[in-house]
């Protein structure tokens, strides 16, 4: 480090956007869950993407090492400093700008601070969704939603947000900026940097905006909740729905018993059911298409006609035990403020081994049937909330009735989870990143020559070694 590299910054960024007081910079150096936190000369706040570039060109010069942020949300590390090297911390809230709305192109051009519901919101009047969507949007950023590829609860109609995104703006280890936000929906031009970047967790480079794909708002939606005999019965129910709406299936999310008993417990609400069930799901289907909205001969919006026909169905067929659709959009509010509680609810438990994994679809019925079993016959009661149309899985062990989570055997059974996670085909890391959290995994799970491949591109991109260290590579 130089003698004047903080004093460099300010000259640089300005005054107020060089924090070292230590007050000041308490809540960008703790991450949401509290489980992390690291320590910094400086928080760095800029506020346009060459303020980002002349910042990294200092920390280069200097030797310091940079850990981007976004809306510090997230639940694996990846956000807060972590190793020996001296840190800056870069916040990007300050790029929270709209560049540009292309209602004819069905893009948006938006900074990397933007928060993600903010986004959501400004588009709405143009009659169009940006459709990610996962509890945190009152508060994650683009950027940070792209650095995780983060997924929510759509996935399964609308992708993650790496199929979301068009383009990026990023700055590389060099203070250099790669900029391609034009929108095109094929550029066959060389390596794809945009794919590159995302998911690296800000190992790679900073993204600093993006050009994301906008999609025509609903007209028509129809959200139930359904009691069913399995799990294996869920995914017959998934595809028949699928099957007869032509894929108009935007949300299944699966939420057995223990999980409902405890969202309800927590936040004082009532299930859908007079009891919980053993397997809950939310099932949302929404349609664009007018006639989808328009009434049938019973005043019934033909969407929601459709679903009461399948479901009518499956119940003949011994798929589907019981369902209440909402009558009001007060009512899907509140099914989906159960969903939505999940996390909360979870981390309001004392002492727990949270996993977020994927797994083939084929192989959840028997991932979950065995599991849980196993886990109940050591003393763990289990906390399921899954994104179940697409396979993840929010895995949480807890300690039973009467059980001390300090006497069960937690290291032993989070390996044979993890152990049956991969012989399944499956991936211990599905939507959350990999930051420090998962990072002893990598090496286990992942195969060598993969890693020395990740290991070569970050050496090519980032030589000194000066994005987020410690994190995601092992």
């Amino acid at each position: 480090m130089t003698p004047t590299f903080l004093s460099d910054l300010r000259a640089a960024l300005g005054d107020k956007a060089v924090l070292t007081d230590p007050t000041d910079c308490a809540r960008y150096l703790t991450d949401w869950t509290g489980a992390y936190s690291g320590e910094a000369l400086a928080v760095l706040r800029p506020d346009s993407t060459e303020a980002v570039a002349a910042a990294v060109q200092l920390c280069a010069a200097a030797g310091v090492a940079i850990t981007p942020q976004g809306g510090n949300t997230g639940v694996a590390g990846g956000g807060v400093p972590l190793g020996p090297k001296p840190h800056v911390l870069l916040s990007l809230d300050r790029l929270k700008r709209i560049r540009k709305v292309d209602p004819v192109a069905r893009s948006v051009t938006v900074e990397a601070g933007c928060v993600l519901q903010h986004l959501q919101e400004a588009i709405a009047p143009e009659g169009l969704i940006y459709p990610l969507m996962f509890g945190a949007r009152g508060s994650c950023t683009i950027g940070g939603n792209l650095s995780t590829n983060a997924g929510g609860s759509n996935v399964l109609r609308f992708g993650n947000a790496r199929a979301l995104c068009l383009g990026i703006e990023a700055v590389m280890a060099d203070g250099s900026i790669v900029s391609d936000l034009s929108g095109l929906r094929k550029d066959n031009t060389g390596y794809d940097l945009r794919d590159l970047m995302i998911g690296a967790e800000g190992t790679l480079g900073i993204i600093t905006a993006a050009c994301l794909r906008l999609f025509p708002a609903p007209v028509a939606r129809a959200t139930a909740f359904l009691a069913l005999p399995d799990v294996a019965s869920a995914l017959i129910v998934l595809n028949r729905l699928q099957d007869a709406s032509g894929g108009l299936v935007e949300a299944f999310e699966y939420m057995p018993a223990p999980m409902m008993r405890q969202i309800c417990a927590h936040h004082h609400q009532r299930g859908p059911f007079a009891e919980a069930v053993e397997t809950g799901i939310l099932l949302e289907l929404t349609s664009t298409r007018p006639d989808d909205a328009a009434p049938d001969a019973e005043g019934t919006p033909r969407l929601q006609a459709l679903v009461m026909e399948v479901l009518a169905g499956l119940m003949e067929d011994g798929l589907v035990e019981d369902a209440v659709i909402a009558a009001s959009e007060a009512q899907r509010d509140a099914f989906w403020a159960l969903r939505e509680g999940a996390a909360e609810a979870i981390f309001a438990l004392n002492g727990t081994y949270m996993f977020d994994m994927s797994l083939p679809l084929a192989a959840v019925p028997e991932f979950v049937t065995e599991t849980d079993a196993e886990s109940r016959a050591l003393g763990f009661e289990v906390y399921t909330v899954a994104h179940l149309g697409d396979g993840n899985l929010h895995y949480t062990l807890a300690a039973g009735a009467g059980q001390n989570w300090g006497d069960l055997p937690v290291e032993a059974q989070v390996a044979r989870i993890l152990d049956r996670v991969a012989a399944l085909g499956g991936s211990f890391s599905a939507e959350h990143g990999i930051g420090q959290a998962k990072l002893p995994y990598m090496p286990k799970y992942r195969a060598e020559p993969r890693l020395a491949t990740m290991r070569a591109i970050k050496q090519a991109l980032d030589p000194q070694g000066l994005f987020n260290p410690g994190k995601t590579i092992p």
